[in-house]
């Protein structure tokens, strides 16, 4: 059963009320409406609680999306409380987590402007992010890439979020920078993150959760850039400002 997904519309609700729609036999749990992100993308699921009627929390170790991406199973812990199908609940995001994703994951989208390659990877994490990339005869140095990073970050520029149809990314397929993964089509949209006034730093598709201003990402630096063969440089973001060589 097809699931409405909140979060798409509203990247900064944690918390919404929704009916169980179907139990797995695993313990997989189905909603009809949620605000939790599933796996895909590079970005890990949500974390948090389901809240029943009388206050018993049944904490989940992960989301993921089904045999499709209008399926969204919330994965409780082991040993967790199993509701009733047609039972409310009440949906409670792990707030601190999600928000340090979203940042993260802006800062992935303001690397790729900074290095302007084909994007071969990337995996989005809490504390460290990494992006490969297709850079067969360039090269870059890490405090140069972060001292762009953080320019973009201070000049605080929109995060928005604009929508496609599935046929506008046919007919455009140069927006896509991702060189292996293409984004999923068949849902009759496609969102773009767009940076800038008017996208005038950046657009590319991507189903993501993202902050609403570049300033909202923080303090952030490259702590590495790694040769991954004979094409791919992997580049390794974190949190907070680098650390000064003694």
């Amino acid at each position: 059963m097809s699931v409405e997904i909140l979060y798409r519309d509203d990247f900064y609700l944690s918390t919404a009320e929704a009916l169980v729609t179907a139990i797995h036999e695993d313990g997989g749990i189905e909603l009809d409406r949620t605000c939790f992100y599933a796996t895909s993308g590079g970005q890990p699921g949500d974390t948090g609680f389901l809240e029943r009627a009388d206050g018993t929390k049944i904490m989940l170790g992960q989301t993921k999306h089904g045999a499709t991406k209008d399926i969204v199973i919330h994965v409780p812990l082991e040993g967790e409380p199993q509701p009733l199908v047609g039972e409310a609940l009440v949906l409670h995001v792990d707030w601190p987590r999600r928000y340090k994703l979203m940042r993260m994951h802006t800062a992935c989208h303001l690397l790729s402007v900074v290095c302007p390659f084909p994007i071969t990877g990337a995996a989005v994490g809490e504390d460290e992010s990494r992006v490969d990339f297709d850079m067969t005869e360039a090269s870059a140095d890490k405090d140069e890439v972060t001292a762009k990073l953080m320019e973009l970050v201070r000049q605080n520029h929109p995060v928005t979020l604009q929508w496609i149809t599935d046929e506008e990314l046919a007919a455009n397929p140069g927006i896509v920078k991702s060189k292996n993964v293409r984004p999923p089509v068949g849902l009759g949209r496609v969102s773009l993150v767009c940076i800038g006034e008017n996208s005038s730093i950046d657009s590319q598709p991507c189903g993501g959760t993202h902050v609403s201003e570049t300033q909202e990402v923080g303090a952030i630096h490259i702590a590495k850039i790694e040769k991954k063969g004979k094409e791919n440089r992997r580049f390794r973001i974190r949190f907070g400002e680098a650390a000064i060589d003694a």
